[in-house]
């Protein structure tokens, strides 16, 4: 079953939707925008993976913070 509806999207979205279509990867404008729903609908945050993973192992100790503070320090990534 689907529902029809209207929204209002940014030009550069509508024309890019339309790129996929013209180009063969979409179906439709339609089928482009419903793919990228399910796709954000299936997608879990960061934070969502890690109070997982927290719940399910406990949260890290401070030495193990630590450490991790200083191989991103290290890798420039903080």
């Amino acid at each position: 079953m689907t529902a029809k509806i209207a929204v209002s999207l940014p030009d550069h979205l509508v024309e890019e939707a339309r790129a996929a279509v013209a180009g063969g990867r979409a179906a439709s404008v339609s089928a482009y925008v419903a793919e990228a729903l399910a796709e954000k609908s299936r997608r879990r945050t960061l934070a969502e993976v890690l109070d997982e993973m927290d719940a399910e192992l406990g949260a890290p100790d401070a030495a193990a913070v630590a450490r991790a503070a200083r191989v991103l320090e290290a890798l420039d990534v903080q």
